[in-house]
């Protein structure tokens, strides 16, 4: 399933976009035996960056909280793929519980669970939603002002089950992120399914490792396509001990800065890309775009001001940030209403299910999107069709589309790869 989807993006197609449809069959055969050795996560989101030169994922979250930001006309597409997941999962599940973070104050995440638990039920499962705010001590109705209300409950554990009130769930699927770390009350939970597992959660995951799955993903994708791997993967270093208050760890992160950039001024020579190179820094963990920094050059870290430090020390709930990737920038040339936007492709088990475009009008094509002051354009539907039209123009918006849902399943592929290999001992979640 790879829907027909309207994209901002107008000109002509890339050479890359264009020996994908000229091997849509071959591509779909290639996805259909990597899946029959791997399994997808639930769900997962990606965001993409088409630079007109190259096209890559700069960022692939395992517990995707924009759902309401998906077109409507996506709901059969994504109610077909949830069936999928919870057959592969827990083919004998009556019950499912999701798991909300601790944002409800946020109507962009009231609507996202609203959305998430209308298309869980259409697959015939009775579904709750719990949190695990502590200060949550009973139900609570949450109306919204479109008529639609919400009711969260807390979660709490009865003997080995993960439950709200008398709902015994067989399967939990997590909206939470767990970047606070993994809490008791889901640890070694008997004979329930725990979804994403929970070494995806951001106390555990990192972006390098997913990277590093995605890098191979990409070269045997490109050996099989006959394409530069470069073309949809950015390159990348790490550095584990950071602190940029007290400056520790600069050298590493000097050293990887001037690696990437190296690698980039190699590659733009090789395809005559004019634009001057420049990385992004961001925390190894977490999402929400905090402490994300773009440089051009080491001189720009080591120059850092106070409050670039204050900035880049503290990520996603005030955890402190020791941990960084350096990852090179892929700048977006889509622009909507003259904003700079960029594709996110949203997931189902293995299928893509929908996108939009987040959307920024104070930010350039060379900075990060994600952050105050975004917004979010839906990618509607283009016609009923869920594959690229060959009878079509190749540089229409709708056979574009097929290009970045390639390009994010890939991603999906390198995050099953990833959670296989970071798998852990049961014993450490006892």
């Amino acid at each position: 399933m790879v829907p027909h989807l309207v994209t901002a993006l107008k000109g002509p197609l890339l050479e890359l976009e264009r020996r994908f449809l000229e091997a849509t069959p071959q591509i779909e055969r290639w996805f259909r035996l990597e899946w029959q050795e791997r399994t997808p996560p639930f769900y997962c989101s990606t965001d993409l960056r088409n630079a007109g030169f190259k096209l890559a994922p700069v960022d692939t979250n395992l517990f995707p909280g924009g759902f309401n930001n998906l077109s409507e006309q996506v709901l059969p597409l994504a109610i077909q793929a949830a069936m999928v997941a919870v057959d592969k999962y827990c083919p004998e599940a009556r019950n499912l519980l999701v798991i909300a973070e601790d944002r409800l104050e946020q109507l962009d995440y009231r609507q996202n669970l609203l959305w998430l638990a209308k298309v869980l039920r259409q697959t015939g499962l009775e579904v709750r939603i719990g949190s695990l705010d502590p200060a949550l001590e009973q139900s609570q109705r949450i109306d919204l002002a479109d008529g639609q209300m919400l009711v969260v409950e807390p979660v709490r554990r009865h003997g080995r089950r993960i439950v709200v009130d008398e709902f015994n769930p067989c399967t939990v699927l997590l909206n939470d992120d767990l970047s606070q770390g993994v809490p008791q009350v889901l640890r070694n939970a008997h004979e329930q399914t725990v979804l994403p597992p929970l070494h995806a959660s951001w106390s555990v995951r990192r972006k390098s490792t997913h990277f590093g799955a995605y890098r191979e993903v990409a070269r045997r994708f490109a050996k099989a396509f006959q394409i530069d791997p470069w073309l949809i993967d950015p390159g990348f270093s790490s550095c584990g001990q950071v602190d940029f208050t007290s400056r520790d760890g600069e050298d590493c992160l000097i050293a990887g800065v001037e690696s990437v950039l190296r690698q980039m001024r190699s590659k733009y020579r090789e395809y005559k890309v004019t634009e001057k190179p420049f990385v992004i820094i961001k925390a190894d963990a977490g999402t929400r775009g905090m402490g994300v920094l773009s440089v051009r050059s080491a001189d720009d870290v080591r120059n850092l001001s106070a409050a670039q430090r204050e900035l880049m020390a503290v990520g996603e709930d005030g955890l402190p940030v020791t941990e960084v990737i350096v990852q090179e920038g892929v700048p977006t040339f889509e622009t909507i209403n003259d904003a700079v936007a960029e594709p996110v492709v949203y997931m189902i088990d293995r299928y893509v299910v929908g996108g939009f475009y987040r959307v920024h009008a104070e930010r350039g094509p060379n900075e990060n999107l994600n952050a105050p002051g975004m917004r979010f354009v839906p990618l509607p539907f283009a016609s009923s069709c869920n594959l690229p039209d060959a009878q079509a123009l190749p540089e229409e918006a709708a056979n574009r589309f097929y290009a970045y849902g390639v390009v994010a399943r890939l991603a999906l592929l390198a995050a099953s790869i990833e959670l296989e290999r970071t798998d852990p001992d049961q014993s450490l979640y006892g």
